[in-house]
C-alpha cells in the first residue's frame, strides 16, 4: 500500500516531460501511474518505460492508463498536458481527484494555473521545468539535457520527494519571475528551432540568429515588466546563452510538434507575448513575426 514516503502519483499527459519525471519518480520507488496516448501506454504496459537518459538507461516498470479516471486516489498529480488542452483536461480529471491532491503544472507558459482555476476552481501549483526530452519510439523517452525543477515555496515540503528521485529542485519565493524567465527563453528558442529545424547549439553559435534570439528575449522581458514582473534582462540573457551550451543537442517542443503534425503551444509562448504586448502598448515585432510564421507552418494553406 502507498505510504507517506511513497505516495500515489499520477502523471496527466504522459508525453516526453511526463514520462521522464514520472519514470524517475517510479525508479525511486514511488507509486506512479502514467496517463497518456494509447500507443505509448500499450508499449509501456508490455515492456515498461524505456528511459534512455544521460545517466539512466533502463526499462522501468510503471502503471499506465489511457483514462483520466486513473487520477483517482493520487495524492500528487503532475499536470503535463499541452497548453492547448489545459482547460479540457483539468475539467475531465476534476471529478476523480481526492480533495487535497497537490496538482503541479509542469507546463510551458505563464498562465496555466489561472486557466485551471478559472475552469475548475482547482488551485494548481506552478513549476518551472527545465528538461530536454523526446518520445523517440512508443514507450521510449530519450533524455538529452538537464532535468531540474523550480518549485513554488508552497511546495517546498515536497522537494525531498523529487530530490530522492535524482531530480534537482530549487525553491523560489518569486515563482512568477521563474515562469517568465523560462517563458523568455522559450520565446527565444522554440519558434526558431521549429522554423529552421535547428538544435540549440548552432542557433547561439550563428550571430544573425543569436541577434533575433536576443531581440525576442528583450521584448518578452519588456512585456513581463509591464505586467509587474521584474525580470533581470542581463541575467536572463546569460541564462539563455548558457542553455544553448548546456542543451546544445536539443530541439524545441515546438519543433517536435511540427515534425509530428501536432498542434503546437505557440499561442502560449510567442503568441501570448504578442497579445499581451499589444494590450499593454509594448511593441513586440520579433515575437509577432515568429508567432505568425509558426502558425503558418502549423496550418499550411
Amino acid at each position: 500500500m502507498p505510504s507517506d514516503a511513497f505516495p500515489n502519483i499520477a502523471v496527466v499527459g504522459a508525453g516526453a516531460v511526463g514520462c521522464y519525471f514520472g519514470g524517475m519518480l517510479a525508479r525511486a520507488g514511488n507509486h506512479v501511474t502514467l496517463i497518456g496516448r494509447p500507443a505509448h501506454m500499450e508499449a509501456i504496459s508490455r515492456d515498461g518505460l524505456f528511459l534512455d537518459g544521460l545517466r539512466v538507461h533502463e526499462h522501468i516498470p510503471i502503471n499506465v492508463s489511457t483514462s483520466l479516471e486513473a487520477v483517482r486516489g493520487a495524492a500528487i498529480v503532475l499536470f503535463c498536458v499541452k497548453t492547448v488542452d489545459t482547460e479540457t483536461a483539468a475539467r475531465a480529471m476534476q471529478p476523480f481527484l481526492v480533495p487535497d491532491a497537490a496538482i503541479f503544472s509542469f507546463q510551458n507558459g505563464v498562465d496555466n494555473v489561472d486557466r485551471i482555476l478559472s475552469a475548475t476552481g482547482l488551485h494548481a501549483i506552478p513549476v518551472a521545468v527545465y528538461v530536454a526530452a523526446a518520445m523517440t519510439a512508443p514507450g521510449h523517452v530519450t533524455h538529452t539535457g538537464r532535468g531540474d525543477l523550480v518549485l513554488d515555496r508552497r511546495a517546498a515540503h515536497l522537494a525531498a520527494l523529487f530530490e530522492a528521485a535524482e531530480i534537482p529542485c530549487k525553491i523560489s519565493d518569486a515563482i512568477a519571475i521563474e515562469l517568465w524567465t523560462k517563458m523568455a527563453i522559450n520565446c527565444a528558442y522554440n519558434a526558431i528551432s521549429a522554423l529552421t529545424r535547428s538544435r540549440y547549439g548552432p542557433m547561439t553559435a550563428f550571430a544573425p540568429v543569436l541577434d533575433i534570439l536576443e531581440r525576442a528575449l528583450a521584448e518578452t522581458v519588456a512585456v513581463a515588466r509591464a505586467e509587474g514582473v521584474a525580470l533581470n534582462e542581463p541575467a536572463i540573457h546569460d541564462a539563455a546563452v548558457r542553455l544553448g551550451s548546456d542543451m546544445s543537442g536539443a530541439t524545441s517542443s515546438t519543433a517536435q510538434d511540427i515534425a509530428r503534425g501536432r498542434p503546437t503551444e505557440i499561442d502560449s509562448l510567442n503568441g501570448y507575448v504578442s497579445r499581451r504586448g499589444a494590450a499593454l502598448g509594448i511593441p513586440t515585432p520579433v515575437n509577432d513575426t515568429l508567432y505568425a510564421l509558426v502558425k503558418l507552418l502549423e496550418h499550411p494553406r
